[in-house]
C-alpha cells in the first residue's frame, strides 16, 4: 500500500506526460508482483463492486472524528473529495501496519455480503492502521474512483518501456476480459489470454496546419482535396478472422461501434482501413456532439443505436492481403481502396472520403467555405506521391481548416490550474446574457499568455465574491472572446447547448459586460447550422 501511495502522489503532483510514466515505470519495476495487476485493472476502469455504501462510509468518519455533521459538510465543501475528507478528519492511526495493496484489495472484497457491523469493524480497524496519506487510497480503493490523470495511452506506454513489450500488445491485452486474481503480471503484458498479433494497427498519418495560402503548395494537379471530418479518426484491422477497431488515441474501441462488427465477414484478412469514424443518419454527417453519446460506453443499448448511429468514412488502405502499403504512393493506395469499398455495395455504413475535384487554388478556396454546410471542419490536401509516414512530415499532408465560430462572454468563475500553473487562476467558466441573467456556455483555459494570465489572477484576488470548494466566482466585468469549432444542442447544460474546442481567442478590454453576446445570438446560431442545405 506504501510503494502505491507514493505512485498516486507522484502522479497527482506532475501534468507532464514524460514525468508521469517515468513514475508508472518506477512502480512497475518495484512493486509486488500479485499488486499490479489490480494497479493496471484500476487504472483502465476495471471497478469491483462496490463493498460499502458511501452514506455509511461518511456516517462512520464523522463518528470517529468527533466533529459535528455541519463541521465535516464543511469540511467537505472546502476540501472537495470525499475520500480525502474522511482521511483529514480521522484521528491519528494508534496501530500501524504495512499491508499490500493486493491484501487490502481481496479484503474489501470479503466482507461484501456481510453485516453493517462486520463492515464497520474492518473499516474502522483499517483506518486506524493507516497514514493520511494511505487512508485517502484506501478509500478510493472502496468507492474505485481513481481519477488521476492517467490515460489508458499513458499506461500502456509505461508498461512498453518497462516491459520492452510492443505497446499496440499490450493495449490489445489490458482492454481484453481479464481478472487481476487469476493472471500474473507477466502473462498480461505477454497477452497470453489473447493473440495480440492479430490486432496491432499502425502509427497514423497526421497533417500539419496549413497557415500560409494553398497557392505555396505548387500545382493543383499534384493535390488530392477531401473534406475534413470532425470525428474519431480510428484504424480497422481484419486479420486471421478477427476485425479491431483502434482509435487514434490507440485504444481498442471494437465493442463501442457494433454497426461496423460486418465488416469481419466480408474484408480480406491481411487488411487495415484508415478512416473516421462519424454519426451518419439518412446519409448526412452529424454534428461530432450526436457521436459523443456513443462513445466510452461498454454496452450500446438500442437508443443510442437509433440515435447516433455511426459510419466509417474511409480514407486509406495500409494493409492489402497482409502486405504493408504505406511505403506505396497515395494514388494507388487509392486505386487499391477504391476496389475494395466497391465491393461493399449495398451498405450505407463504410463509405469511400469524397475527393472534392478543382483545378485551381481559388476553385478549392470555394468549396471550402461551403464546409460547414457538410458538417465538415474544411479540407484535408495530400500529395498524390505520398507516402504514408509515421506522424507528421511537413510538406505531404496539410489541414486547411475554415475559420471558427466567435462570442463575446464574460468570466464569471475561476479554478487554480496545476502543474506550473498550481498558484494562478487558469481555469476560467464563461456566459453569456440571458435576459438580466448570466448564464454559462463554456470553460476554457488556453489562449491567453503569461502575462495575461498574471493580470487576470490579480482581478480574481480582489474580486473573488463567493468559493465553492476550488472555485472562485468573480465580478461579471472581464470580457473574452470565445472561439469554437461547432456549436449542437445539449442536455447535460443549462443553457441547452454545448460548444465544441472552446478556447480563448483573445481578452476584449475594448468591451464590458453589457456588450457579450447572449443566448438567443447562439441559439440563432445552432439553428443556421442545423437550417436544411440546398
Amino acid at each position: 500500500m506504501k510503494r502505491f501511495t507514493e505512485l498516486i502522489a507522484s502522479l497527482e503532483m506532475s501534468n507532464k506526460t514524460n514525468d508521469k510514466i517515468a513514475a508508472l515505470v518506477d512502480y512497475f519495476n518495484e512493486a509486488d508482483e500479485l499488486d499490479k495487476p489490480y494497479v493496471i485493472a484500476m487504472f483502465t476502469g476495471k471497478r469491483p463492486k462496490r463493498p460499502v455504501a458511501t452514506a455509511l462510509i461518511k456516517a462512520w468518519a464523522i463518528e470517529q472524528s468527533g466533529i459535528p455533521d455541519w463541521l465535516f459538510a464543511e469540511s467537505y465543501h472546502s476540501v472537495g473529495d470525499l475520500s480525502e475528507t474522511i482521511a483529514l478528519v480521522l484521528p491519528p492511526p494508534t496501530h500501524p501496519l504495512e499491508r499490500k495493496l493486493h491484501d487490502w484489495i481481496t479484503d474489501l472484497a470479503a466482507i461484501n455480503g456481510t453485516d453493517e457491523v462486520s463492515k464497520k469493524d474492518f473499516i474502522l480497524s483499517a483506518w486506524d492502521s493507516l497514514n493520511i496519506q494511505e487512508r485517502f487510497i484506501f478509500n478510493k480503493l472502496i468507492s474505485g474512483n481513481f481519477r488521476i490523470g492517467v490515460s489508458n495511452k499513458m499506461l500502456v506506454n509505461a508498461l512498453a518501456k518497462q516491459s520492452n513489450q510492443e505497446a499496440s500488445k499490450i493495449m490489445h491485452s489490458i482492454m481484453g476480459k481479464w481478472n487481476p486474481d487469476q493472471i500474473s503480471y507477466t502473462e498480461l503484458i505477454e497477452g497470453v489470454h489473447v493473440n495480440t498479433d492479430s490486432s496491432w494497427p499502425y502509427p497514423f498519418c497526421l497533417a500539419y496546419a496549413l497557415d500560409t495560402q494553398p497557392d505555396s503548395l505548387g500545382e493543383p494537379h499534384n493535390w488530392q482535396a477531401e473534406w475534413k471530418w470532425d470525428g474519431i479518426r480510428g484504424q480497422i484491422v481484419k486479420r486471421n478472422g478477427e476485425l479491431f477497431i483502434w482509435s487514434r488515441g490507440e485504444e481498442l474501441v471494437t465493442e463501442q461501434f457494433p454497426e461496423l462488427h460486418f465488416l469481419a465477414d466480408v474484408l480480406t484478412d491481411g487488411t487495415v482501413l484508415d478512416g473516421e469514424i462519424l454519426s451518419i443518419k439518412d446519409g448526412k454527417v452529424q454534428a461530432f456532439s450526436i457521436l459523443q453519446q456513443r462513445l466510452n460506453r461498454k454496452t450500446i443499448n438500442k437508443s443510442q443505436l437509433n440515435e447516433a448511429p455511426v459510419g466509417f468514412y474511409v480514407y486509406d488502405l495500409l494493409e492489402h492481403h497482409g502486405e504493408d502499403l504505406r511505403m506505396t504512393p497515395l494514388q494507388m493506395r487509392r486505386k487499391l481502396l477504391t476496389g475494395i469499398i466497391n465491393q461493399l455495395a449495398d451498405q450505407k455504413i463504410v463509405l469511400l472520403s469524397e475527393i472534392v475535384e478543382f483545378t485551381d487554388w481559388d476553385e478549392l478556396a470555394k468549396a471550402r467555405e461551403g464546409a460547414r454546410e457538410n458538417n465538415s471542419e474544411g479540407l484535408m490536401l495530400k500529395k498524390l506521391d505520398s507516402l504514408y509516414h509515421t506522424g507528421r512530415k511537413r510538406g505531404d499532408w496539410w489541414k486547411w481548416k475554415i475559420n471558427p465560430y466567435t462570442v463575446d462572454t464574460v468570466m464569471i468563475y475561476a479554478q487554480k490550474g496545476s502543474g506550473r500553473r498550481a498558484n494562478y487562476y487558469t481555469d476560467y467558466t464563461f456566459a453569456v446574457r440571458d435576459g438580466d441573467q448570466l448564464i454559462t456556455i463554456a470553460k476554457a483555459y488556453s489562449g491567453l499568455t503569461d502575462q495575461e494570465i498574471k493580470a487576470v489572477n490579480s482581478f480574481v484576488l480582489k474580486n473573488a465574491v463567493e468559493k465553492f470548494g476550488p472555485v472562485r466566482t468573480v465580478k461579471p466585468e472581464l470580457v473574452f472572446e470565445i472561439a469554437f469549432e461547432g456549436i449542437a444542442e445539449s442536455k447535460r447544460h443549462k443553457a441547452g447547448l454545448a460548444l465544441r474546442f472552446p478556447r480563448i481567442a483573445r481578452w476584449r478590454k475594448d468591451k464590458n459586460a453589457t456588450e457579450i453576446n447572449t443566448l438567443d445570438d447562439l441559439k440563432q446560431l445552432l439553428q443556421t447550422t442545423l437550417a436544411p442545405k440546398d
